[in-house]
């Protein structure tokens, strides 16, 4: 029955976060949104404490449920090696072996001084909530946009609107590549060692595995029922059973209760290691009967799954075009000497030590202003850029989601008076001086009011009209860089500031 229960949740989890990257409505956001605020390391970086509270007394209750259950690329390894696993003679292909230390908790070290550091770009590598969210939006979402797209073409010579045509495109060469990569990586250790990657690698894994030795509940090895059968060790994808001394790795176990549903002798239950008599057979915390009796340890499971979703609804509940000229050709992104982020991330700093490049914000971002950068100090954190669309002061799309602190919850009134960066006009560029004729394309669309058009010639009123930038006024909002007509580069480019300001 545990089994069952976990693998309910787990599914359930693992499409909610799933929908979160695919979704380009903003409708899954509002209900499903604080799915994404329990995955442990976004919440630990922006210092969510009830999450991270929660999570380590799950943890110590119930060992790695978080691995099993919320976690969406643990799942999504689950899934593949049940896959690999329907092969004929290859259902019970695991088998027991040693924890590998050195490299686990040398991972974990390099991972913590990373992240103490702010080198974003190896945090975002071995984050698994990040890694899984480059997967499923650089691999996954242009499969979901097309299907999208055939849909909204099928319904239009249907005569109906219920599906709208999406932009699919990919917005960073780099970051799609390490997504591959790292996806073919993980699929070949789950197809051939199941949770390989978990108990090897993962940071997170690691660090709730130090929490796990000393779980309250835990699946525990009768000698007296035992027949040495080795069905709970060839089934154990943490390959942490060591059926010939009957004993079990709490700290590489996930609690998945694969090795309860196999063991045909009944010698596996779950049982509570604070509970004195926990030795002797008959005191167990779980042990299922043939009358489905609901005993002490579901109870307790059960009891710390409605704690957690409990806990997330609460945190939940606290978070509350102007058109343009025909493209020529491609605008191409002017060299920029500082880059720009959304408003809510306060500047550069804070941005880059919070931000784990799950690529949430560059899923959900209507207008296609962000995408993963591809420098090498930020490599696969997101960046604003104007090619194809820009800032629009009423969306506050980003900051709504972003479960790690990088970019701060902001009202649409706050938004527009925050100063993420400020328009520089490139006169070589501008067609009125270029090309001879009117345009004014940049002081028309500015929402903030800060462009002016006087004349290019101060004694002659009547001469062709420049553009001249308030920088005071400017919030970066990128209106003007994305619809100047100028191309490849616009006349006027907005610059970042290292830090953020309130006009």
């Amino acid at each position: 029955m545990l089994r069952k229960i976990r693998i309910t949740l787990a599914v359930l989890f693992f499409m909610a976060v799933t929908a979160l990257f695919l979704d380009f409505t903003g409708t899954i956001h509002s209900v499903l949104g604080w799915t994404a605020k329990l995955q442990f390391l976004p919440a630990l970086l922006s210092l969510n404490v009830g999450i991270v509270i929660a999570l380590v007394l799950l943890t110590l209750l119930a060992g790695r449920v978080y691995c099993s259950v919320i976690c969406p690329l643990g799942v999504m390894q689950d899934f593949i090696s049940h896959i690999s696993g329907m092969r004929k003679k290859k259902r019970f292909r695991f088998s027991y072996s040693r924890e590998i230390k050195w490299l686990r908790y040398g991972i974990l070290a390099l991972f913590v001084v990373a992240v103490v550091a702010g080198i974003g770009s190896f945090v975002a590598l071995l984050a698994p909530y990040s890694s899984y969210g480059r997967i499923v939006s650089n691999l996954l979402a242009p499969i979901y946009g097309w299907g999208n797209n055939l849909l909204a073409w099928l319904a239009e010579r249907a005569g109906s609107y219920a599906f709208y045509e999406k932009e699919v495109w990919i917005k960073s060469i780099p970051t799609f590549a390490i997504a591959a990569v790292s996806f073919i990586v993980i699929a070949i250790l789950a197809w051939r060692g199941g949770r390989t990657y978990c108990n090897t690698v993962c940071p997170v894994g690691t660090v709730l595995g130090l929490l796990s030795r000393y779980s309250v509940l835990r699946p525990v090895i009768d000698t007296g029922r035992c027949k040495d059968c080795s069905l709970c060790a060839r089934s154990c994808k943490s390959s942490c059973i060591d059926y010939k001394n009957h004993s079990i790795d709490y700290s590489r176990c996930v609690a998945c209760m694969d090795c309860l549903y196999n063991c045909s002798h009944g010698a596996i239950s779950m049982r509570c290691r604070l509970n004195k008599s926990a030795a002797q057979p008959d005191s167990v915390c779980h042990e299922p009967s043939e009358t489905g009796s609901v005993d002490s340890g579901r109870r307790g499971f059960l009891s710390v799954s409605a704690m957690v979703a409990a806990s997330s609804i609460i945190k939940a509940e606290e978070k509350k075009v102007d058109g343009g000229l025909a493209v020529i050709e491609d605008k191409k992104a002017p060299v920029r000497a500082n880059p720009i982020v959304p408003a809510g991330a306060g500047g550069l700093r804070n941005f880059a030590q919070h931000c784990t490049a799950c690529q949430l914000c560059v899923s959900v971002c209507p207008n296609n202003v962000l995408r993963p950068s591809t420098d090498l100090t930020r490599l696969m954190q997101p960046e604003m850029s104007y090619e194809t669309g820009y800032c629009r002061p009423e969306c506050t799309r980003c900051s709504d989601v972003c479960p790690a602190g990088a970019i701060r919850p902001v009202s649409t009134e706050e938004k527009s008076s925050i100063r993420i960066g400020h328009a520089v006009w490139v006169k070589k560029n501008c067609i009125p001086l270029s090309d001879g004729v009117e345009c004014g394309n940049c002081a028309r669309h500015c929402p903030s009011g800060a462009i002016q058009m006087v004349p290019s010639d101060a004694a002659d009123p009547e001469s062709l009209k420049i553009p001249v930038v308030n920088t005071e006024r400017c919030i970066g909002c990128g209106a003007c860089e994305n619809l100047c007509p100028a191309r490849p580069f616009s006349a006027i480019y907005v610059e970042g500031h290292s830090s953020h300001s309130i006009m």
